[in-house]
């Protein structure tokens, strides 16, 4: 990882968590147009366009990376499968979401990701919290933030999810380093 770049990315076996660019737009507009993808994150519209990618990552790119970073999660094989980041949440900590492509669940991509990009968080922000939440119709999130090292808070919110153009109970959680 190139240090003078806090997002020039993050290597495991197989996979990688990196900036997006541009040339990923597409992709990310193909695999995150799914309402069963969409409608499990708060911000996630549907239909999602390559529009809607393309300004999110130009969103991304004038953020203040001190305090807000997102990441294509890239399979070596497959090229990008998902996104995951931080975002200001205005509680203890940021707060981490992600989404994997539907044809790339159950391979455990999303439970790698959390835990590079919490290592990452740790050692580059020097993060010691970290909360997220899911949606409680979503218990495979839940599987995916224990494994990852996040306890449940037994707090639930409700918060609006834009796809379902509706609010939903969300578990929420913390992660300790």
């Amino acid at each position: 990882m190139d240090d003078s770049d806090p997002l020039s990315g993050i290597r495991l076996d197989g996979l990688a968590l990196r900036a997006p660019c541009a040339a990923d737009a597409g992709r990310i507009a193909d695999l995150a147009n799914d309402y069963e993808i969409a409608k499990m994150t708060t911000n996630l519209p549907f239909p999602y366009r390559r529009q809607d990618a393309e300004a999110f990552f130009a969103r991304m790119e004038a953020a203040d990376r001190a305090r807000e970073a997102v990441f294509v999660i890239e399979d070596a094989a497959a090229g990008p499968v998902g996104m995951i980041g931080f975002h200001v949440s205005g509680t203890l900590g940021p707060e981490i979401g992600y989404w994997i492509g539907r044809p790339f669940w159950g391979r455990g991509l999303a439970t790698r990701a959390a835990g590079a990009a919490l290592a990452w968080a740790s050692q580059t922000w020097r993060r010691k919290v970290v909360v997220s939440g899911h949606f409680a119709d979503n218990p495979a999130s839940g599987r995916v933030l224990e494994k990852a090292g996040f306890l449940y808070t037994g707090e639930i919110q409700r918060r609006r999810s834009v796809a379902r153009g509706a609010v939903a109970p969300t578990r929420m959680m913390v992660w300790l380093a």
